[in-house]
């Protein structure tokens, strides 16, 4: 991994230049990382890739106006560069009274070992091999006629950041990721299906064989679809497409989208918006997390939330220019690149898990939809309208009984998040997670 000492020399440096070229303030901020990608297919080397890469970015701020300017050459003189059209466009650009650093006295003044890096790389044979073992055992599925191929990828990341105000701070995280796609069938009632696993730590992903059987028997699970006819029904969500909900659910309580009044849950706050038994928890602090981090992007500490809590939502996702629109206090969820501003977003974001297995919450449903595949992104923020193609399974009398394709499935996220059903089978896979839940009351689109 990258040496954060020096990462901090620099960015302190970087400080220091853009004080004495005139600017009131500054942050910085240097990502560097490297990654190494293998592919397979079809039993056969496909490609090999390694990447290395360092950015640095710089905002300087003159008085309530900012600017950023990224670079990825830390030579002296890019530097001196930098500085100069930073400070410059900082003159130049229209006030933003929002803008800001954070006040010393609510900096992040300790960093937890998170347990986010696995500092090994592994060999390029390793990578191949786990990549091939996840092949073989997909195209080993009865009914598998053709891959796509599989991929094996690591990378690691240093992330380091400094301020005027005196903060300073580099955390480095690692991700192994392993995925496989396959097809079944021949000729035009062929089918398509994947599996991908990622971890922090190679010892935690799941074994290639299952990565690789998994995707085998999605693709023949697809097999020989069927038209239905429209009707409104219960809909289940395999846990592959339920964390989506999710990622609705930060977007509309997103403090950029409230401040600006562009969600429906605008005016939500402290109202129960899921039922009783729905609990969702933002945790920048797990361990082992895909999306942990020690401190946010302006400096403050990262702390567990229940941003829904008993079915009520307790918060806002904010960084500290949406807090200061709303008149509340940063969350701690801001995050940047080296070339934007911070905007506020989640970490590892997850609904609990409820008592039941999921064949409990099926075992009622007469007629229903079991949704393993999403498409398109037919959502209105604004509105809540809710309205996207989806592949899965159809249910009859508790059971998947049969294939469906060419299905649109619609309603409204208000009304989805208040029938919402939660089983107990939550994994942590995706760094946005959710068990398989079923929403009550939707409207299935067919012929």
């Amino acid at each position: 991994m990258q040496d954060t000492e020096k990462s901090l020399g620099l960015l302190a440096d970087l400080i220091d230049r853009a004080a004495r070229a005139g600017a009131d303030a500054a942050d910085a901020v240097l990502v560097e990382g490297v990654s190494l990608t293998l592919c397979r297919r079809l039993g056969k080397p496909e490609s090999v890739d390694r990447a290395e890469s360092a950015d640095v970015g710089l905002r300087a701020f003159i008085g309530k106006r900012q600017a950023i300017v990224s670079s990825s050459d830390t030579s002296a003189d890019a530097l001196d560069e930098l500085v100069e059209r930073a400070v410059a466009m900082a003159r130049a650009v229209p006030e933003d009274p929002h803008c800001g650093l954070a006040d010393a006295d609510i900096l992040a003044s300790s960093f937890p070992d998170l347990d986010i890096c696995e500092k090994d790389e592994p060999t390029p044979e390793t990578l191949a091999e786990m990549a091939g073992r996840a092949e073989d055992a997909a195209r080993a599925v009865p009914g598998v006629t053709n891959s796509e191929g599989a991929e094996a990828t690591w990378a690691a990341t240093t992330i380091a950041m400094a301020a005027s105000n005196g903060f300073a701070g580099a955390y480095s995280r690692s991700r192994h990721g392993l995925s496989v796609s396959v097809l079944a069938g021949e000729g035009t009632a062929m089918e398509r299906d994947y599996d991908y696993a990622s971890a922090v730590f190679s010892g935690d992903l799941d074994s290639a064989e299952e990565v690789g059987r998994r995707a085998g028997e999605k693709a023949v699970a697809r097999l020989n679809p069927r038209k239905i006819a429209s009707a409104k029904v219960p809909v289940i969500y395999d846990p592959r497409v339920s964390r989506s909900l999710l990622g609705h659910l930060a977007g509309a309580i997103n403090g950029s989208s409230v401040a600006r009044g562009t969600t429906f849950l605008k005016d939500k706050l402290a109202q129960r918006i899921f039922p009783d038994a729905i609990t969702i928890v933002d945790d920048p602090l797990r361990p082992r997390g895909l999306r942990s981090r020690p401190f946010d992007a302006e400096g403050l500490a990262s702390g567990r939330r229940n941003i829904v809590d008993g079915g009520v939502l307790s918060t806002w996702i904010m960084d500290l220019r949406s807090a200061r629109q709303l008149g509340m206090e940063s969350t701690g969820h801001a995050s940047r690149g080296t070339s934007s501003p911070p905007s506020p977003s989640a970490s590892n974001l997850y609904m609990e898990p409820g008592p039941s297995s999921p064949e409990d919450i099926i075992a009622d449903i007469g007629s229903g939809f079991y949704i393993t595949e999403l498409i398109g992104f037919g959502v209105d923020g604004i509105t809540g309208d809710y309205s996207r193609g989806a592949c899965g399974q159809w249910i009859e009398d508790g059971e998947l009984a049969y294939p469906v394709s060419e299905v649109t499935v619609a309603g409204n996220l208000a009304d989805m998040f208040a029938n919402i059903t939660a089983a107990r089978d939550l994994e942590f896979r995706y760094g946005t997670d959710a068990p398989t839940v079923r929403v009550d009351g939707m409207t299935v689109a067919g012929i």
